[in-house]
């Protein structure tokens, strides 16, 4: 009866050992310093070179400075914000000039106001690419991407990087732990066929 069940407990003997090594993925959080050896989770153990790997993939592979550059210094950019330009100047001349200058609105005509919205928005358009440099600029010098991942990364408790990394990975986690059984069980049946034969 012990041999047949030789399957069964190799299974159970897989999936345990593979349950055991993702917990200890994570756990302990803490160092427990033994009598030879220490003993930690991997994640906690590393997670300031995964916060330092981590910031450098995202700012050199997946949201790098000189990305946001463009996009901020690009021509659909200029378009949304003369877009936007448009509709402010028409919203002052029409209805905040009345509020602020009742008097100066009540002088101006439609053709007059048509003529001020022209050259204040050619106006704009003369400085709008040097203000965009001038921010793009300020961006990459204020905002270290690198930095940022890193520092939010390694202040996470332990326990905040387990559930993040469980919430990506849990289905991935829940296969090892099967798959550990179903190896587990396939080695029980060759084993028990050796005692077979032998």
């Amino acid at each position: 009866m012990l041999y047949y069940s030789l399957p069964l407990i190799a299974a159970l003997t897989g999936w345990i050992t593979n349950f055991l090594a993702i917990k200890m993925l994570f756990h302990p959080r803490r160092k427990i310093d033994l009598y030879f050896f220490s003993l930690q989770g991997i994640f906690p153990k590393r997670q300031e070179r995964l916060a330092e790997k981590l910031g450098s993939i995202v700012a050199r592979e997946l949201f790098s400075i000189d990305d946001i550059k463009k996009r901020f210094t690009s021509s659909k950019t200029a378009e949304d914000i003369n877009q936007m330009l448009d509709e402010k100047l028409e919203d002052f001349l029409e209805n905040k000039l009345k509020e602020s200058l009742p008097m100066a609105s009540f002088f101006l005509g439609a053709e007059s106001k048509k003529k001020i919205k022209e050259k204040l928005h050619e106006e704009f358009q003369n400085i709008l690419p040097e203000v965009l440099n001038v921010f793009s600029g300020r961006l990459e010098k204020d905002l270290d991407i690198e930095n940022v991942v890193f520092t939010k990364v390694s202040a996470f408790s332990s326990k905040k990087l387990e559930e993040i990394l469980f919430s990506i990975m849990k289905k991935e986690f829940k296969l090892i732990e099967i798959l550990g059984g179903v190896l587990g069980f396939f080695i029980g049946l060759l084993q028990l066929l050796i005692v077979k034969l032998a």
